[in-house]
């Protein structure tokens, strides 16, 4: 019987998202990729620095090292969000602990296999159980994202994002000079989302953008009941929900909504997220506040926004990525 990834929180991540590469990437952006992999084979025993989704991924990671509820003999589980939620045996009792691995990280990379070698040494170096891979040389690699069930793919690169959202998984573009995230929080990670067009649908912010503010709040105001449509992360927040009603004796999941609402247009965004029968940690509406500053306080491991402005924001503090969907990337 074939393995199968079905059941676990699956994050495909590029190379240059892992690891820091910009050294190595400025050669191969010259043209020349023969050089590229003469410099990653040449490097090839030396460990790669931790890039910017680097704590995220360790992290996760970090969920597979302690035990956790597996499934027993005769037990079911719903399907939710990319996330298969706690199963229960016939008799409705919990079952027994099990060796389930509740993470799988995959990497995804426009490498090419010789420097693939590198990626994986590195990741052995640091301890980070990553065993599969696929390595494209310059091809677009997010074609695989859909047979690995994946509930998040993190890149460098914006076209192979755009195309993984077109397609339906939650994706970000890092950016791989954001500021790295802090150490302060070794047993939680930390994951700030953005509301509209991230969490929720761009619907709210069309009104934004065509109509003013005013009658932004006014939509919001006579819609506050009516719960958003999705977002594209809103499966993510799913799987990581169910990740941490898992739960392990060491690793704990703490989630904020970091968005540019104010009062009165918050009652929708929470009454969404209760309709959705999703907690959030954390909540901040800000009312056209830079984000930046109020990320550095939270300390996210990785904080997802459609606005490049906010991410530019954030990114002088915290580990940062673009959601490259909606109204404000152009999307009709």
């Amino acid at each position: 019987m074939a393995l199968t990834l079905d059941g676990k929180l699956v994050v495909a991540i590029s190379s240059r998202a892992l690891f820091d590469f910009e050294e190595e990437n400025e050669v191969f952006e010259q043209g020349d990729d023969r050089a590229y992999m003469a410099l990653q084979l040449q490097r090839l025993d030396i460990p790669a620095k931790p890039g910017v989704a680097f704590s995220l991924v360790q992290k996760l990671l970090a969920f597979n090292a302690s035990p956790t509820v597996g499934p027993a003999v005769g037990s079911t589980s719903v399907d939710h969000g990319g996330l298969k939620s706690a199963p229960q045996s016939q008799d409705g009792a919990m079952p027994s602990t099990g060796p389930l691995q509740p993470v799988e990280v995959v990497v995804l990379s426009r490498n090419d296999p010789v420097s693939g070698m590198r990626v994986f040494r590195s990741a052995q170096h640091y301890g980070l159980a990553i065993e599969r891979g696929s390595f494209t040389r310059g091809e677009a690699p997010w074609r695989y994202l859909k047979p690995l069930h994946a509930n998040l793919f993190l890149s460098a690169h914006l076209s192979d994002v755009r195309a993984a959202l077109a397609a339906g998984v939650p994706a970000a573009q890092v950016y791989p000079r954001s500021v790295h995230a802090s150490d302060a929080h070794p047993f939680e990670v930390r994951i700030a989302f953005d509301g509209d067009a991230v969490l929720f649908s761009d619907e709210a912010e069309r009104v934004y953008q065509t109509q003013g503010l005013q009658a932004f709040q006014q939509h919001e105001i006579e819609k506050a009941a009516l719960p958003l449509p999705d977002g594209p992360f809103k499966p993510l927040l799913f799987a990581l929900q169910r990740l941490q009603q898992a739960g392990t004796p060491t690793m704990r999941i703490r989630t904020a909504l970091v968005t540019a609402r104010s009062a009165p247009a918050h009652e929708r965004a929470i009454r969404t997220l209760m309709n959705w029968n999703i907690e959030v940690d954390e909540a901040m509406f800000l009312g056209g506040l830079a984000k930046g500053e109020f990320l550095r306080e939270f300390e996210p491991d990785f904080f997802f926004d459609d606005q490049t402005g906010h991410i530019e924001s954030a990114a002088q503090h915290v580990p940062s990525g673009h959601v490259a969907c909606g109204v404000r990337n152009g999307q009709p």
